[in-house]
């Protein structure tokens, strides 16, 4: 199941807030602590949009983004989408701050791409199996031309770091659950 979550109507509902800006610790920790509460219901994907947000400020990529990636909710995959150059680039400090990455869907085709702390073979790996769909670790090491350990131990990374799943020993996007 996938849930978006409008963080500019978020913001409005949890602070009260007339402006758009995700800024100071308190007010990420709320909408962190909401956006918690809206997935208790155990959702495979959450979109969380910031087409309709200004400024993301440090502190409040670190206390939304940073800590929902630290403990995420059992079973929950983020992608990050709608986000400015601006944003983005804040996210992602605070992501290589906390050696943390994240899925950004690119506002113009629509792919996701691994943003924050993502070695280049982890980005082969994840452009495969954007590309090609699904596939083991056998499979994926005979598309790329690798070994079958290497192969592995790189989607056994993209799993923990949330950014690919896994079911029964075939790893995919999040996006095509």
């Amino acid at each position: 199941m996938t849930e978006t979550i409008r963080l500019d109507l978020m913001l409005r509902e949890t602070v009260h807030a007339a402006y758009t800006n995700l800024v100071t610790r308190p007010t990420g920790r709320a909408i962190r602590t909401s956006i918690r509460e809206r997935l208790a219901g155990g959702q495979a994907l959450a979109l969380l949009d910031f087409s309709e947000i200004g400024l993301v400020d440090l502190s409040c990529a670190d206390e939304v983004i940073a800590q929902l990636l630290l403990d995420p909710p059992t079973g929950t995959y983020f992608v990050l989408q709608g986000l400015g150059e601006e944003q983005l680039e804040a996210i992602e400090h605070v992501l290589a701050h906390h050696d943390l990455a994240a899925l950004f869907q690119d506002p113009l085709t629509g792919a996701a791409r691994p943003v924050g702390r993502v070695s280049s073979e982890q980005r082969v790996a994840f452009a495969c199996l954007q590309a090609a769909g699904p596939a083991t670790a056998p499979a994926l090491a005979e598309r790329i031309g690798w070994d079958e350990t290497q192969a592995g131990t790189v989607l056994a990374t993209l799993a923990r770091l949330r950014l690919i799943r896994c079911d029964d020993g075939s790893y995919s996007l999040p996006l095509s659950a």
